[in-house]
């Protein structure tokens, strides 16, 4: 198994889970308040700011989804960019963490959420970089 092989496999199992959040670009909000509830969140009440605003970070999810895909087609040609959203996924992780932990998020949530985007940022990291000895070798 190659690091070309698993970068490719990483960057299109990220994609696709991150295009699943297209589904709630369309939810009704009724069952995201389901959903809110279950997850013991509380109740949701519906204002039309938030409803905005859980559509388009949903959307902005699925195209960043949309797009890992794309890339993993072509990751010699986009290894850069792989690398850069590596590192951003690292960072973005790690302020998700303090952000959910400061917000009193479920725990599951705190320890699931940002720790597995550091991970995902740290595996596109080191793939990359392996990926990049093996081309100048």
């Amino acid at each position: 198994m190659t690091a070309r092989w698993m970068l490719r496999w990483v960057l299109r199992c990220a994609g696709g889970g991150m295009l699943l959040a297209l589904l709630f670009v369309f939810c009704p909000f009724d069952w995201m308040a389901i959903l809110h509830a279950q997850i013991g969140l509380g109740t949701l009440e519906y204002t039309p700011l938030l409803s905005y605003l859980i559509r388009t970070l949903s959307a902005l999810y699925a195209t960043v989804g949309a797009i890992l895909l794309f890339i993993s087609f072509d990751v010699d040609r986009y290894r850069p960019l792989v690398h850069l959203l590596g590192i951003i996924a690292v960072l973005g992780g790690i302020g998700v963490t303090v952000l959910d932990a400061l917000l009193r998020l479920p725990v599951f949530w705190t320890i699931l959420e940002g720790p597995l985007t550091v991970l995902l940022g740290v595996v596109l990291i080191a793939l990359t970089r392996a990926e990049a000895r093996r081309a100048a070798s």
